[in-house]
């Protein structure tokens, strides 16, 4: 599974749980979050966030 993570603050975002706080509904892949969504905790764009493949 993917993990997205904030550069910038840390945050990951799981497409499992999605952002529900903002509107992004569990299941929602990072690559089909709107262009305009930002990072809850710092504000940063989707540009700020590194992938990082779990070793399974």
């Amino acid at each position: 599974m993917k993990r997205y993570i904030c550069e910038l603050c840390g945050y990951e975002y799981n497409p499992a749980e999605g952002d529900p706080d903002n509107g992004i509904e569990p299941g929602t892949e990072f690559e089909d979050l709107p262009e305009d969504w930002v990072c809850p905790l710092c504000g940063a764009t989707k540009e700020d966030f590194t992938v990082e493949e779990d070793e399974e």
